[in-house]
């Protein structure tokens, strides 16, 4: 390494962003604010957001500020933002018929299920890196993993695939891994805290 690349790996240490802004992505009910309530719980003792089964229950994008993860050594400042689920298509019958919701609210619910897919999207342009959470049980060859990714690789934008709900008897992070091998892939269960320190480690070393 010539005397140059020395001052410039020097130089990008020495202005290196002490916080960076983080977000959760993923389709509905991957478990991404159950994520995030982990990563802020385990770090500041407070949650982020509620967590149910029922899609959309995140709406707008919640951000949590100034979470110190120290790993190995090293400490990182980041500001998690726990985002609307990704979603292709929005139904206001499936409110009804899977929820029992009134025709009125399920209509209200989709049409902000509908503007939380936009401000996520819109989040995208003010973060450093991004988590997508995947469920470990189901099919990741979706749409919504497939064009969510291609939109980080076509934004240059670094992120972690998160192989969440492991504890599940029917996950298979493997599956995961295997659908897209040139991307980091982390498995953990959000919900019982099982391999997140991997996680920690990951994000300072891929984020930072």
């Amino acid at each position: 390494m010539g005397i140059f690349d020395k001052l410039l790996k020097k130089l990008k240490r020495l202005f290196k962003k002490k916080r960076l802004r983080v977000g959760i992505y993923g389709p509905p009910n991957a478990g991404k604010t159950t994520l995030a309530n982990r990563i802020s719980k385990d770090w500041t003792g407070e949650t982020v957001g509620l967590a149910t089964e029922i899609p959309h229950e995140t709406r707008k994008a919640v951000e949590k500020k100034e979470i110190v993860i120290k790993v190995g050594g090293s400490q990182v400042t980041f500001d998690i933002v726990d985002t609307p689920g990704i979603a292709t298509k929005i139904d206001f019958h499936e409110f009804v018929e899977d929820y029992g919701m009134d025709e009125d609210e399920a209509r209200r619910r989709a049409k902000e299920a509908t503007e939380g897919v936009i401000e996520a999207i819109k989040w995208l342009d003010n973060v450093d890196g991004v988590l997508v959470v995947m469920d470990s049980a189901k099919d990741p060859f979706n749409q919504v993993n497939i064009t969510l990714i291609g939109n980080l690789e076509a934004r240059k934008i670094p992120f972690i695939i998160v192989a969440n709900k492991i504890d599940l008897k029917e996950a298979s992070p493997a599956t995961i891994k295997n659908a897209f091998p040139q991307h980091p892939v982390i498995p953990v269960s959000a919900l019982s805290g099982y391999n997140m320190d991997s996680l920690y480690h990951a994000m300072v070393k891929y984020f930072s």
